[in-house]
């Protein structure tokens, strides 16, 4: 038993818990956010309706679904890629053998189900709306990985829906959506499907040899290498349109967002650099720190527009955890 949940953890990989957990986060803030204010909000135009704050222990119990919710995915994923991780990760314990397929499946179903109990009795049953969806999202993703660029936005939406899930969660709301909600959705979305494209340049082998048409495999490395750098600068064009071009996301800028979102372009930009450079070889996994860690601390500067303090907390420990976790993962094979 002991193995079998070591075997268990090691799958779910918690360097990436920090991509879900702090798209959720933005939605457990900015629901706080609502609820402590009265009338219209600063200059941003948004009025509380029937939001009310979220006790601290539901506030806990929300995030730490949101934390574990992509390693308990992993192993779904994990088990649908096998053949592709052959090639590509064979020291993966469900490749390896250390862990049981079959087992690990069961175990992540059952949480899946008691997650979605606890949503349904201690939270609000609404939130199972992109729990739900967040699920299937990923059983979809497997497959449509395969088509180009509809996995990375697969993928971008699937994550998106931690957001939704850690707003639904939180308490009532008056209003779901808002033109401001939705634009940070599809900041998500972008962030985190230029997150996942970065994420194939180690995989090519094994996805050529699955049949999986994935971006570098249709354009090869070469060509690829330059979309690394393009991609870098899509989270902040479209965060540009958007609040410039558009004025779709109505608050006011502060000066902790404006420090963090800089912090966050150069991540982004190196991430683009590092993979112009090492699009294939070893590095390309070596690179994923730095990759997690603009994802991650992308949407912890978010936050900071409508919370400066937590926005930088969260952005720095992020920045700490990531490379932690990530450095207990030194096996490039798994």
């Amino acid at each position: 038993m002991l193995r079998f949940l070591r075997a268990y953890l090691q799958s779910m990989r918690l360097y990436y818990s920090f991509v879900t957990g702090i798209a959720g986060w933005i939605g457990v803030a900015y629901y706080q956010y609502l609820a402590a204010s009265r009338g219209p909000i600063g200059t941003s135009g948004l009025v509380k309706s029937v939001e009310v704050p979220t006790p601290w222990g539901r506030q806990l119990v929300i995030l730490l679904l949101l934390f574990l919710s992509w390693g308990i995915n992993q192993i779904i994923n994990d088990y649908l890629g096998l053949d592709a991780d052959r090639i590509n990760a064979p020291d993966r314990p469900m490749v390896s053998g250390e862990l049981d397929p079959k087992q690990a499946l069961g175990l992540s179903i059952l949480l899946i189900v008691a997650s979605s109990v606890v949503t349904a009795v201690y939270l609000e049953p609404v939130a199972l709306l992109p729990l739900g969806a967040g699920v299937v999202l990923n059983v979809v993703y497997e497959h449509a990985k395969g088509q180009g660029i509809v996995g990375n936005l697969v993928f971008g939406v699937m994550i998106s829906m931690c957001g939704l899930f850690g707003l639904f969660a939180s308490g009532p709301l008056g209003i779901y959506w808002t033109k401001s909600r939705l634009s940070v959705l599809a900041l998500l979305v972008v962030m985190n499907g230029v997150m996942t494209f970065y994420t194939y340049f180690k995989d090519v082998e094994g996805d050529r040899a699955a049949g999986k048409r994935t971006l570098i495999v249709q354009y090869g490395v070469s060509t690829s290498r330059w979309l690394a750098i393009l991609s870098a600068f899509l989270p902040s064009l479209l965060f540009a349109l958007l609040y410039f071009g558009l004025g779709a996301i109505e608050i006011q800028l502060n000066r902790t967002f404006v420090l963090l979102g800089a912090l966050t372009v150069f991540l982004e930009l190196w991430t683009g650099v590092l993979y112009f450079r090492h699009p294939a070889g070893e590095q390309t996994y070596r690179s994923l720190e730095v990759n997690f860690r603009a994802a991650a601390c992308g949407q912890a500067a978010l936050i900071a527009l409508f919370n400066p303090e937590l926005g930088t907390i969260l952005f720095l420990f992020t920045y700490v955890l990531v490379g932690f976790l990530f450095g207990m993962h030194a096996n490039a094979r798994a």
